[in-house]
């Protein structure tokens, strides 16, 4: 698909926060968008023999926390089908009202570079600030794409830390950690 008819093609996009009702019965297709990430590199957390069942259980816990507001997830449907996801978590510390964690941004390998990923963040970030959250952070794997995107979305490096985790492959990769004040 060309750039021209892939933009197009993702202009019909949906991105909207879900439910857990809603989360629940996309479940299958959240677990496959994750092995999708997993099976083409991504530092998401699993490792290059992440099961079902196991890619499962990790979106059943993020759905536990939907209802008390411990987790916000966006999808991105594309008529229906899921094709990007990307967490909130706002921290419940007291001293720590204004800040949330950003995590898991998929979006599915098909879909990549069509605008996906910008329009989960731009939802995110309208939502952290409705909550009055001002301060975003995230980590990812040093030197991956993701880096390039998130610097792009003006999100600062507050620093490297050598082999913090595992690559899918089982190598290990560096982790830099990001942040973003909302204004």
């Amino acid at each position: 698909m060309s750039a021209a008819a892939q933009s197009n093609h993702f202009a019909r996009v949906a991105v909207r926060e879900l439910s857990a009702d809603e989360s629940a019965r996309l479940e299958s297709a959240l677990a496959d968008l994750l092995l999708d990430a997993v099976a083409n590199g991504a530092s998401v957390g699993y490792m290059a023999d992440l099961t079902t069942p196991d890619a499962a259980e990790f979106w059943r816990g993020v759905i536990e926390g939907i209802p008390d507001g411990d987790t916000i997830l966006f999808a991105a449907l594309d008529a229906e089908a899921l094709i990007g996801t990307v967490l909130l978590h706002p921290c419940g510390k007291p001293n720590q009202q204004h800040r949330a964690d950003v995590a898991k941004l998929l979006v599915a390998s098909h879909c990549r570079r069509g605008g996906v990923a910008t329009s989960l963040m731009e939802a995110l970030e309208t939502r952290a600030l409705s909550l009055g959250r001002t301060l975003l952070t995230l980590d990812t794997a040093t030197g991956s794409e993701a880096e390039h995107f998130y610097r792009k979305r003006a999100y600062r490096q507050a620093g490297v830390i050598p082999g913090y985790a595992l690559m899918p492959d089982g190598s290990p990769t560096a982790t830099t950690f990001y942040y973003k004040q909302l204004t």
